[in-house]
């Protein structure tokens, strides 16, 4: 038996439990947590704007060392270090036919299969396919990447989903080019690894917009060389700062409405504007026709930072090594378990960073 953070319906309190686990069976891998983050998706599946089979054991971005793996499993072994991966590619369907392995039809498909069982016999769901909020998880075999070398765990566990995501949204998707500028809307722990690669990119002004004072010295921090509170007022506050034009690059990283409008808005005519944040389908964004001619913006949905995490951790792990990327500056709190309720009060009230849970 283990120690979990179990979702026994979409709402509901999380649930500090003991759950059973399954020994490893073909192609799989018994995963023993050093860490887990806690992110915004794993809020949105506990209160419904992401759906999930529930009950369920969330948690999706975390890292670990290898208990036990089952037949077939060659990559790794016990004793090794490892990223979870919660979305792998099944490199087989459309999309991974044509190199979008972000996309991929199948990513997801484990998220209906019976993960564990409570104490009770309740059987229990892997939330997005790994199920970091526990001291131990079972996971498909392509569900795990070997860690970079010298990386800590614990930090390390920022790579499976803020890092990938933050990074792959301004190097793969808005495709940000030394010296241009870029702003940041939202600086929890994407928009922290967002900043970070946009100064890792080159941009000469990075703007980092959020509705929290207390952010400030975390953005600036991690890049940004402005820092700006939201408000209606923010696209001319950034056209200010950029001569007029406008960045040429925006990462929104909240996914409310009122900050995709305000991020678009403050892409220069031309320019490049990606939505990272997942919101609701109450969450209505609109345009006229006319903008959209005028202004020749791009507008770009994001998804897992369009990443391939088994090509992009060699690249971050260097990154890490040459000093250029901080995990343990994006950190803010360290909690255990228990800790997962008020950090998800923390983002809906838009405080700190990223929490990490520490095993």
């Amino acid at each position: 038996m283990v120690r979990a953070a179990v979702l026994p319906s979409i709402g509901s309190p999380l649930e500090i439990t003991e759950i059973e686990l399954p020994e490893p069976g073909p192609g799989q891998v018994q995963v023993r947590l050093a860490a887990a983050g806690v992110c915004h998706s794993d809020l949105s599946l506990s209160d419904g704007t992401m759906r999930v089979p529930v009950p369920a054991v969330l948690g999706h971005e975390g890292a670990g060392t290898v208990v036990a793996v089952g037949p077939g499993v060659g990559h790794v072994a016990p004793g090794d270090g490892v990223v979870l991966n919660w979305a792998p590619s099944c490199g087989g369907c459309h999309h991974c036919a044509l190199g979008e392995v972000w996309l991929c039809a199948k990513a997801l498909a484990g998220v209906g299969d019976v993960h564990a069982v409570t104490a009770d016999g309740v059987e229990l769901h892997p939330g997005l396919n790994v199920a970091a909020f526990a001291e131990e998880t079972v996971v498909a075999a392509n569900c795990v990447l070997p860690a970079p070398a010298s990386v800590p765990l614990a930090d390390a566990a920022l790579l499976g989903c803020a890092v990938l995501t933050g990074y792959g949204a301004v190097h793969h998707s808005a495709r940000l080019r030394e010296g241009e500028s870029a702003a940041v809307f939202g600086v929890g722990g994407v928009g922290l690894a967002a900043l970070q690669a946009a100064r890792i990119a080159g941009a000469e002004t990075i703007v980092a917009v959020d509705v929290s004072p207390a952010k400030e010295e975390l953005a600036r921090a991690a890049g940004a060389t402005d820092f700006l509170l939201a408000s209606e007022t923010t696209p001319k506050e950034i056209r200010a700062l950029t001569a007029g034009h406008g960045v040429d690059v925006s990462i929104e990283c909240a996914g409310r409405a009122a900050a995709i409008r305000s991020a678009w808005e403050s892409t220069r005519r031309g320019g490049r504007t990606t939505v990272v944040g997942i919101g609701g389908k109450d969450q209505q964004v609109t345009f006229n026709a006319l903008e959209i001619f005028h202004w020749g913006r791009t507008l770009s949905g994001c998804v897992y930072g369009n990443s391939d995490p088994a090509a992009d951790l060699p690249v971050l792990a260097e990154h890490i090594r040459a000093g250029r990327l901080d995990l343990s500056a994006m950190v803010t709190e360290r909690i255990g378990l228990e800790g997962i309720p008020a950090a998800f009060a923390d983002m809906t009230a838009g405080k700190g960073g990223r929490a990490l849970v520490v095993f």
